[in-house]
């Protein structure tokens, strides 16, 4: 599987002003379909917000497009790392501006997709320096929370760093982790470091779109069946398979970044015949209904978006007239001049 390059330009703060379009929600809302819908419809290019799908060979298991349907739209941001390597929120930065650049050379729209939260912040609000990873006081904590619990590791937590831990969900191991090794590496807490200021914030007009399951009729037990028949869709497809080549052909622990994405730890310790395959299924089914519930935490803490119902019959015209509406405001607001809106020409 190949995805579109991004080392184009130079993530230089030039021709960052044209318009570009956030589509976000939780895992199983059908963003993927939504956004090969828009690429048809307007003259975009979606470049991929997936913690997960930078890897190569975790394919399956993260929704990947297929070859057929990165022919039809490509996606750029994917395939980018060796399962054995680490990404982070100031690579995705750096490179999410790289692409944007290129797709505006081309005269498209840059469409940002995904359910990567900390990814969509760094790259709209900047980063603030912080300390690298230290894989070694990572490994340290985990071993320890696998004796007291990622609640107690939590509560450590709120002892160093309050205002994080009043962020961070009580189950949110990689979040939590990542707390505890800065402010174990520095001696500073994560919010020290977050107040000490940001950078290189996005300066672009951006249409905050968030697909998601309203409060209402039961759907968030319809989000629950798209997330059962998506997992079991993947092993029929042969995620089991996937995992074990993985392994086989990479040099990977539970550690791996890759490893640590939803379903595939699950599929891994199944492999290692630590639990069986039905007690892996509900693991998986079960983790990804807390992943899905965090993004949609997190996701309605972002006020300034357009939310669309992700069971919606009409969700794909909603979502493409919000950004008719957008497009055409930004022409507006630049005395119809706005360069990607001209070069779009607000295809319909």
């Amino acid at each position: 599987m190949q995805s579109m390059p991004s080392k184009e330009l130079p993530a230089s703060d030039a021709d960052d002003s044209g318009p570009v379009v956030f589509l976000s929600g939780p895992t199983a809302a059908g963003k993927t379909d939504i956004a090969v819908h828009l690429v048809d419809r307007f003259a975009a290019q979606i470049i991929s917000v997936d913690s997960a799908q930078v890897f190569r060979g975790l394919d399956i298991g993260t929704g990947k497009p297929d070859r057929a349907l990165l022919a039809r739209a490509p996606h750029r941001l994917i395939d980018i790392r060796d399962p054995d390597e680490c990404y982070s929120a100031a690579e995705f930065h750096a490179d999410a501006r790289r692409a944007i650049r290129a797709i505006r050379a081309e005269g498209r729209l840059p469409l940002l997709v995904g359910g990567t939260g900390l990814y969509f912040r760094a790259l709209e609000r900047g980063l603030s320096p912080l300390p690298k990873a230290d894989r070694r006081l990572r490994e340290a904590f985990e071993i320890e929370a696998a004796s007291i619990g990622w609640p107690a590791m939590h509560a450590r937590l709120a002892q160093v760093d309050a205002q994080a831990a009043k962020r961070i969900h009580p189950n949110d191991p990689q979040r939590i982790g990542r707390a505890l090794e800065i402010h174990g590496a520095s001696g500073r807490s994560m919010s020290q470091w977050l107040e000490s200021g940001r950078r290189h914030s996005l300066a672009a007009p951006i249409c905050r779109i968030v697909l998601e399951p309203l409060e209402h009729d039961g759907d968030r037990s319809l989000l629950h069946r798209r997330i059962h028949d998506r997992f079991t869709g993947m092993l029929k497809k042969g995620l089991v398979d996937e995992v074990e080549a993985l392994d086989r052909n990479w040099q990977l622990d539970a550690h791996s970044p890759s490893m640590r994405a939803v379903g595939y730890r699950q599929v891994r310790s199944f492999l290692r015949k630590e639990y069986g395959f039905d007690e892996m299924v509900e693991r998986a089914l079960a983790a990804t209904r807390q992943l899905a519930k965090r993004q949609i935490t997190w996701w309605r803490s972002e006020r300034q978006s357009f939310r669309v119902d992700c069971h919606a019959p009409d969700r794909a015209e909603r979502v493409a007239g919000r950004i008719d509406q957008f497009l055409a405001e930004c022409a507006s607001a630049s005395g119809g001049d706005c360069q990607a809106t001209s070069a779009l020409g607000l295809v319909n």
